[in-house]
């Protein structure tokens, strides 16, 4: 794995620094043509710059990821978009690993996905719920990944999101305007075994179709369909990110990560 840098003074009004550099595992097979992993190192810039949030963030390929404790001792762990990944069973480990040891987590486009096939296997004990795109002959019935019915590569849309959730106060409002790059999503046929078992789906587009899942008593879960590494030109961190940098600086100090629900 290798060590993203970065750069810049905190902000006159940072906030206290950790007695230790946040660490951020960026999980995902690293790639110059996937839109949203060139904006990282923007955002990890604008994060020291703006709020004052220095975070020390590593590239694990996924299946690196697969390894026992490769995520274990970081302050973060973001599943990144860039699907299908090169081992759906580390992009799994990965999102488990975080769920089960309180590791701020968050999951976007891919990651969102991964992280509602995680929950339904090993949560909900459901082994034989599929992601199409990484398994293209699973009988329909097994989709929890499904292809959506128009695909979202490129477009924005709406989101609104659950007043009293933590998307809300993550992103200080009830609707927003958010950008996908993607082309599969969730099948609502299983949504409600997910939720049954505590999963929260706290955001949705016009159509009331999911596009935010959070895992209330966690100390921080957020997984999103769109991708906040998207949004404008990378120089102001989308409050999704800036969310994540804020849990990860607080697991570092033990401190509790704030806005949860």
């Amino acid at each position: 794995m290798t060590n993203s840098p970065t750069a810049g003074s905190p902000a006159p009004d940072a906030p206290p620094r950790a007695s230790r550099t946040p660490r951020v595992a960026l999980v995902g097979d690293r790639s110059p043509h996937v839109k949203s992993h060139a904006r990282v190192p923007l955002l990890l810039d604008a994060l020291a710059e703006c709020d004052g949030l220095v975070l020390d963030a590593y590239w694990i390929p996924t299946p690196d990821a697969r390894e026992p404790g490769a995520v274990q001792g970081f302050d973060a762990v973001w599943v990144l978009p860039g699907s299908p990944y090169a081992s759906e069973e580390g992009a799994l480990a990965a999102v488990r690993t975080a769920r089960e040891d309180g590791i701020p987590f968050l999951g976007t486009c891919g990651g969102f996905q991964h992280a509602l096939l995680e929950f339904a296997r090993n949560v909900c004990g459901l082994p034989r719920l599929a992601h199409a795109e990484n398994d293209p002959g699973a009988d329909a019935h097994d989709l929890l990944i499904a292809p959506l019915a128009c695909s979202l590569v490129g477009h924005e849309g709406t989101v609104r999101v659950t007043p009293g959730s933590l998307a809300e106060s993550v992103l200080g409002a009830e609707r927003s305007t958010e950008r996908y790059h993607c082309g599969y999503g969730p099948d609502g046929r299983h949504l409600d075994t997910l939720r049954a078992h505590g999963l929260r789906f706290s955001g949705a587009d016009e159509a009331g179709q999911v596009r935010i899942a959070e895992l209330p008593g966690h100390p921080f879960y957020l997984a999103t369909l769109f991708q906040p590494e998207l949004a404008g030109d990378g120089t102001r961190p989308h409050p999704v990110v800036r969310a994540l940098a804020r849990a990860a600086t607080a697991h570092a100090t033990g401190r509790p990560a704030g806005a949860t629900r």
